[in-house]
């Protein structure tokens, strides 16, 4: 059919069809940047299989290096990137391979219910967060920001661009709750500025998972009135 792409649509496909790959990009989720050491052990491959990995990740676009002295680092290649992981991530159904070590279903329940979309909330907690804005009247039905959204994100010192280059709120498909939590520019700006003031914090086990703290379960009661402070 003339104006498709299927040869490319194929390739592209190909590179999430294999696990190790798979693994990688799922932690890059995190919006950070990780060198290739990190992201073999996260994958359980050897560093050189990891940088192949690399390789074929770079060439199709969804990731991108930085080098610093000796060191190698990939970040995934922008929002359009995460989104189409996170997409994929939530149609599969998974959020990593079943497997009965009692560590690994804690490392998911963490994961479950709260960690970074990139670099945006997500988890039982990122849709928590916008059923109580929409609440509250902070956003729309459609996850658009209200006035009075407007100026509570105001209140936290934060400047909303007058002409962003993307948009400022909008609904993401979160993979583990199957339904939609707060993405845009001003949830990643939330997020940032809730680390900043120590309302959310990363667990050091478990690289994707974040946590709610006691300052932010007070500072957000209006919005999550029910929500677990985990320790």
């Amino acid at each position: 059919m003339e104006g498709t792409s299927s040869p490319e649509l194929a390739a592209t496909a190909a590179v999430f069809a294999n696990e190790a790959r798979a693994s990688m990009l799922l932690l890059l989720l995190d919006g950070r940047a990780w060198t290739l050491t990190e992201l073999s052990r996260a994958a359980d491959i050897a560093r050189s299989s990891a940088s192949e990995h690399a390789d074929k990740l770079l060439d199709a676009g969804l990731v991108e290096e930085v080098r610093q002295g000796r060191h190698r680092y990939l970040r995934l290649a922008g929002a359009r990137a995460a989104d189409l992981v996170e997409a994929l991530a939530a149609f599969s159904g998974r959020v990593r391979p079943a497997t009965p070590s009692l560590d690994a279903q804690h490392r998911d329940r963490a994961i479950k219910e709260a960690r970074t979309c990139y670099r945006h909330l997500a988890g039982t907690l990122g849709v928590a967060l916008a059923d109580g804005m929409r609440a509250t009247g902070y956003i729309e039905s459609d996850f658009s920001l209200t006035p009075a959204g407007r100026t509570w994100v105001a209140s936290f010192g934060i400047e909303l661009p007058t002409h962003p280059r993307r948009a400022l709120t909008r609904p993401c498909l979160d993979w583990t709750e199957r339904r939609e939590h707060l993405a845009g520019l001003a949830a990643d700006m939330l997020l940032a500025t809730f680390t900043e003031n120590a309302w959310i914090e990363r667990v050091p086990s478990n690289p994707r998972a974040v946590r709610l703290t006691a300052a932010g379960r007070e500072g957000l009661a209006d919005l999550l009135p029910g929500a677990p402070v985990r320790r």
